[in-house]
């Protein structure tokens, strides 16, 4: 039925949804058994082109000169109509395929710009992904929960140089992270769920030991981060503490500051704030308090802090713990948000330009709409096959109607790449509009077939 469909002088093309060719070389893996007993027993040689997608970019290989028979002449993926952009630079020490030597003739982006793009993990990963911080100040507090309050903090603050104060302070960060591993138990706790979590978000490809030096390298940064912003926010409190900014008047500060000038400028000659308690019970005067109270949070984690470092943190009820504990969180989930998103960002970075792993995490997380781009073919009076690869760099957000494309007629009808304006849309600002900026990356042409030799399957190539 094979012979039959496909003579000897034919010339196939085989699409696949994956580029088995690329993704196994990279995951060292082994699939596409049945379209690699199409093309080696029963083509022999007559497949001049493999295409797929699934990889969000462009990239073609292109079988280098060599004797004996040449499987697939070309190999071709373009998947630039994705939701997002995927690197081209992680791949680009592919060579090897069906025990042929190939080569990259075209990437897009290129391998330059691709490095280049990955560089937003540092500097763009939290604007792309603020929903992260919910999620990323959580881990930062639960490392540091057993690390609060830090009460002794004098030999920090009363260093007089620089470099002193540098090596208390990183000092204390270090005996916190011992303290972590020999007193605490939350923060254990949650050290070693991430631990567990960074190990296995390494990819499989690496072995077990690499696995577990990058993910131990990752918590690792993290929890130091986490450490050094426990340390910044004890030691702004304390300050505040010792030049009586903060714990001065007990927890309801700001209340009694209320009632100060209630009295001063609202007197009550008749007594009807007293009854007004009285006919509620309490609750007028108590509403008005644990409301302002909770406007006070600075207050009432100075005054918390105070007591504990002072009685020990048994001196505090269940109510009060969870009440300083809230208070904490709230402000140390605000300050340390930044931070992890840039750690983990950081991370990616490294592992997508160095390490080359992550390199759909990496680049899905920057959501890059831009650099697509599709493949046409054209098969000329001489029976050669032309592939063109257009593309545009940047997409426009802003689309308007086009108002040359309704003027025109529409009869006869036509195709709409025959019409003088085939788009009905255009972009908003006409320098983006893609019919002003598509160019070509990538073009080659595959010579028909005459009869089936080496000399003659293995085409000829302009790029």
């Amino acid at each position: 039925m094979f012979s039959f469909q496909v003579g000897e002088n034919d010339s196939v093309i085989i699409m696949t949804h994956e580029p088995h060719w690329l993704l196994d070389w990279y995951w060292n893996n082994v699939s596409g058994e049945n379209v690699s007993h199409l093309i080696c027993d029963s083509l022999k040689g007559r497949c001049k082109l493999r295409i797929a997608g699934d990889l969000h970019h462009y990239m073609r290989h292109s079988c280098v000169s060599s004797e004996g028979p040449i499987h697939v002449q070309h190999l071709l993926v373009n998947g630039c109509g994705g939701a997002f952009l995927h690197p081209t630079h992680v791949f680009g020490n592919f060579s090897q395929f069906y025990g042929k030597t190939y080569d990259c003739r075209a990437a897009y982006p290129s391998f330059d710009d691709s490095s280049r793009i990955a560089l937003g993990n540092i500097l763009k990963f939290r604007k792309m992904n603020w929903q992260f911080d919910f999620i990323g100040g959580i881990i930062y507090f639960i490392l540091v929960f057993s690390m609060f309050p830090q009460c002794r903090l004098d030999h920090i603050l009363e260093d007089d140089s620089f470099s002193g104060l540098l090596m208390s302070f990183f000092g204390t960060v270090g005996n916190s992270f011992v303290y972590v591993l020999e007193h605490s138990f939350v923060s254990l706790a949650g050290l070693v769920l991430l631990l567990i979590a960074a190990i296995a978000f390494v990819p499989s490809k690496l072995s077990r030991k690499k696995r577990a030096i990058i993910g131990l390298l990752h918590v690792s940064a993290h929890l130091a981060a986490a450490l050094i912003l426990m340390l910044l926010l004890e030691l702004g409190l304390e300050t505040c503490i010792r030049h009586k900014l903060l714990a001065t008047s007990g927890y309801h500060s700001l209340y009694q500051w209320y009632q100060s000038v209630e009295s001063e400028h609202f007197p009550d000659p008749t007594g009807l704030r007293a009854r007004i308690e009285q006919w509620t019970f309490g609750l007028y005067p108590a509403c008005i308090k644990y409301l302002m109270s909770a406007f006070d949070v600075p207050e009432v984690i100075a005054v918390t802090r105070s007591n504990i470092c002072k009685n020990g943190i048994q001196s505090l009820s269940r109510g009060g713990a969870i009440i300083y504990y809230a208070s904490v969180f709230l402000y140390f989930w605000v300050f340390s948000t930044p931070v992890v998103s840039l750690v983990f960002g950081s991370y990616l970075y490294i592992c997508i330009n160095w390490l080359h792993i992550h390199f759909d995490e990496a680049f899905s997380s920057l959501r890059i709409a831009n650099y697509k781009s599709f493949t046409r073919f054209h098969i000329n009076s001489d029976g050669d096959l032309e592939v063109f690869t257009l593309a545009i760099d940047k997409v426009p957000k802003e689309w308007k109607l086009d108002p040359d494309w309704d003027a025109e007629a529409k009869r006869p009808q036509k195709w709409s790449h025959q019409r003088k304006y085939p788009s009905k849309w255009s972009a908003s600002a006409s320098q983006l509009d893609p019919v002003n900026t598509v160019k070509i990356v990538d073009q080659f042409i595959i010579r028909k077939t005459e009869k089936h030799d080496f000399a003659s399957s293995n085409g000829s190539i302009s790029s």
